[in-house]
């Protein structure tokens, strides 16, 4: 019950009574004491019900609600800073990490794209979460998926069998679109330069691509330390601070990025697509699961609604989700996504 309607309860209870008791004693002659105390007998017990009131306000969520922790690089950071930065984190780190035997979490960025069947030779001792992947098609911008992957390969690759699926339709989509867009040669040839992309993505998942490039890890500072000496392995980014995998983003720079993080041109779109407005961002807020859909960019985005065909931009519209939702932990935190 809140304070107003505890002290309203009150006053209708204690006020008639009182007001009774004030006119009786109007007429004794002790009846400057005894409005006195009845007064400050009133006040008390109105001041002690609030301040009962006040501090029965039961349990506390949880303070984290909608902080987010980002690990890794954002859109013009210096690759070369962030590794240096990145190393020096892992050397400070504790010989152990408090807290128990699970570690800490940290992002695992390669150094070239690896197939799911090459991952357990570099994080094959240590706990993963999530894999990052991208089919790396030189000059297009292709989508970046989070695969949810507790098992390695073999939830790497009924992840990305999973997309193969959604790649499928989304190429298929865009040919539908093109075909209604005749009128406006440029939309017409980004919906089929967006046909070509997915079809191609699809044909790279369903073979089991070398895609992926950056991994999420859970391990102690020193096992952490023996995967950052591996061959392939470019950085390890650990983040003690990351408690819930499902409020905290990661952005691992992709290989080809070496001095600047900037997203690679997409060579068979509009120059009015590529360079205005409308072109991805390189550093998004949150990256999709094997099961959500996103414009295909080498960037990390929400899931959006698909537009209203009658009204296409010169950019692709995202095409709607055709499946659930795929996290495994956080992504943001079930912790294992």
């Amino acid at each position: 019950m809140r304070a107003g309607d505890l002290l309203r309860q009150l006053d209708q209870r204690l006020l008639p009574p009182l007001t009774r008791v004030v006119r009786r004693l109007a007429d004794t002659s002790s009846r400057p004491r005894m409005l006195t105390s009845t007064a400050l007998l009133s006040v008390t017990a109105v001041l002690l019900t609030a301040v009962w009131a006040a501090g029965d306000r039961g349990p506390v969520g949880d303070p984290t609600v909608g902080e987010v922790t980002r690990v890794g690089v954002v859109d013009g950071d210096s690759v070369p800073g962030y590794l240096r930065a990145a190393a020096a984190d892992l050397a400070a780190l504790p010989t152990a990490v408090p807290g128990g035997a699970e570690g800490t979490y940290a992002l695992v960025s390669l150094e070239t794209y690896l197939p799911p069947q090459r991952l357990a030779a570099v994080l094959g001792d240590v706990s993963v979460s999530e894999v990052f992947g991208r089919v790396p098609l030189p000059g297009r911008q292709t989508e970046i998926v989070r695969i949810p992957a507790l098992r390695i390969p073999d939830d790497v690759v009924a992840g990305m069998a999973e997309l193969a699926a959604r790649k499928d339709q989304e190429a298929a989509d865009y040919r539908a679109r093109a075909t209604a867009s005749a009128g406006d040669a440029d939309v017409r040839q980004v919906y089929a330069s967006g046909a070509v992309v997915a079809a191609a993505e699809a044909d790279a998942y369903r073979s089991g691509c070398a895609c992926v490039y950056a991994a999420v890890v859970r391990a102690q500072p020193a096992a952490l330390r023996a995967v950052a000496g591996r061959q392939t392995v470019r950085s390890v980014d650990p983040a003690p601070e990351v408690r819930r995998l499902d409020r905290t983003v990661f952005t691992p720079p992709l290989p080809e990025q070496q001095e600047v993080v900037r997203p690679p041109a997409d060579t068979a779109l509009p120059t009015a697509t590529v360079d205005g407005p409308a072109s991805p961002s390189a550093t998004p807020s949150a990256t999709p699961t094997v099961g959500e859909s996103s414009e295909p960019a080498p960037v990390v985005t929400d899931p959006a609604p698909e537009p209203e065909p009658t009204a296409p931009s010169v950019a692709p519209p995202p095409t709607p989700a055709t499946s659930p939702d795929a996290t495994g932990a956080e992504a943001a935190e079930p912790t294992t996504s």
